[in-house]
């Protein structure tokens, strides 16, 4: 029944492999979700940046118009750098304007690629390397920016901080004269603004926020996962207990028509053998008498004939109580008078054998059912608790009252049930002794099913055999 049990729950086993497909389905999708998040939230830094670098380029090309160029031009009549006053008055413009904005370097060129300005002074005069992106800009006068990273975007995912000048966004911007200040038809390009920002800070700023949403994203997949596994562990549970039910009924079904079918044999066999078997005892209890009186030298032998016959007229009553089980009148019984009765019968077989029979009863043992077949229930007991002792020991009778309802308890000091035999004993002609037919453990769980009475069977912590036997409430 065990294996057959084990073997009906392998089909459960795919609740393991939906468990971690489901983790690694949830996981995907997660971190999935988290990265698209996640890119979706750099490039909008980005752009941001771009906008700012693109508002900072307009401001220094309107704070060079307004502060530097138009007064220059009215007062000197002409712009001319290699002045040391104007170069000083442009760099100050320039520095107040940029200043705050992490700005580590910037270059205005001329149409032919040198350096006009430069925040590095050694730089002034030079021709430029940007010298591409320079005749670009001056060509298609639009704004234009890149970033220079000089770290890879798995390397900042590892690092608390990022040091400075480790994301920089370079960008390129024309720098116009406004027609709004002055009589020109358009706004002509005094030069090409090249500048770089480090925007280190901003990026760590949103590599911070990517934590956050990885993190947040895997710590609510693994929440959803054992929610899930909890739900397919509770189910897998609840099913293995139905599969164990079912095999449960369906084996104790098979056995009831297993047993049936042999009670009906039995019964049949049983009834065909009594009739003679009645005979055949009277007959030879009217010759074994006369025997005795006429001092028959054949005496001994008719005895032995006479209780092989009795023995076997009991063995046949037994087939016939098991295969028609008689259906009990139930009464009110003092359980504690059937003990006593019990043992008061029993009581010379114990003296014979040297077994005490401690009882210890409650008061109140009173319960519904058939006192004779009650009776006979507990003889079996102390008499199976006598074989199996065969010899001095004890037997415990205890008795009480719970929640559940009376409970007894019969406690031998014998052997006790061997533990693989334990599923087996209350079987019919199931019997580990030379003699015997196997039915006592099986007409006494007969006999208490009928009551609606539950018995355990064990062993004692101590050693022996230990019956439990429980009366609905």
């Amino acid at each position: 029944m065990q294996k057959s049990v084990l073997d009906s729950t392998k089909p459960l086993q795919f609740v393991k492999v939906i468990s971690w497909t489901l983790l690694v389905i949830i996981l995907s999708f997660s971190l999935l979700l988290s990265l698209f998040i996640s890119k979706y939230a750099e490039q909008t830094l980005l752009e941001k940046q771009e906008e700012f670098a693109l508002l900072l380029a307009e401001n220094v090309s309107h704070q060079l118009f307004t502060r530097f160029v138009i007064p220059t031009v009215v007062k000197y009549g002409a712009i001319r750098l290699r002045n040391k006053e104007q170069a000083a008055v442009m760099d100050q413009v320039i520095q107040s304007t940029v200043h705050s904005f992490h700005v580590t370097t910037l270059r205005i060129y001329d149409a032919d690629g040198n350096i006009t300005y430069s925040l590095d002074k050694d730089e002034v005069g030079k021709k430029g390397t940007a010298e591409y992106m320079v005749t670009k800009t001056w060509e298609t006068k639009d704004f234009s920016a890149e970033i220079l990273a000089n770290t890879s975007k798995i390397a900042s995912m590892f690092r608390i901080t990022l040091e400075p000048g480790s994301m920089m966004l370079r960008a390129y911007s024309p720098l116009r004269a406004e027609r709004s200040l002055t009589n020109m038809s358009e706004n002509p390009i005094m030069g090409i603004l090249e500048f770089q920002q480090d925007i280190s800070d901003d990026y760590l700023a949103m590599i911070n926020f990517e934590r956050l949403i990885i993190a947040f994203s895997l710590i609510t997949s693994l929440v959803l996962f054992f929610l899930v596994l909890t739900v397919l562990r509770r189910a897998e549970r609840l099913s293995n207990r139905q599969l164990r039910e079912t095999e449960k009924l369906i084996f104790e079904l098979q056995q009831q028509e297993k047993l049936a079918g042999m009670g009906r044999m039995v019964a049949g066999v049983a009834h065909e053998i009594r009739n003679p078997l009645g005979i055949i005892c009277s007959s030879s209890e009217l010759i074994l008498k006369k025997a005795r009186k006429e001092e028959s030298s054949h005496t001994r032998i008719l005895e032995a004939l006479h209780e092989e016959a009795k023995r076997l007229s009991r063995t046949v009553s037994e087939f016939l109580d098991y295969a028609r089980p008689k259906k009990p009148a139930m009464r009110e019984v003092d359980v504690a008078r059937i003990l006593e009765q019990v043992t008061v019968f029993m009581e010379p077989e114990c003296e014979k054998l040297g077994v005490t029979v401690d009882t210890e009863l409650t008061e109140n043992m009173t319960v519904l059912g058939d006192k004779d077949l009650l009776y006979r229930a507990f003889y079996n007991l102390v008499a199976n608790a006598l074989q199996a002792m065969n010899g001095k020991g004890e037997l415990h009778i205890r008795a009480a009252r719970g929640e559940e309802g009376l409970h007894i308890t019969l406690h031998d000091t014998g052997p006790g049930f061997s533990p693989e035999h334990l599923d087996q004993v209350r079987d019919p002609f199931f019997t580990t002794k030379d003699s015997g037919t196997g039915l006592g453990l099986a007409l006494v769980s007969t006999i208490f099913e009928s009551h609606g009475i539950e018995m355990h069977l064990s062993n004692g912590e101590e050693g022996g055999a230990r019956v439990d036997v429980i009366f609905p409430k």
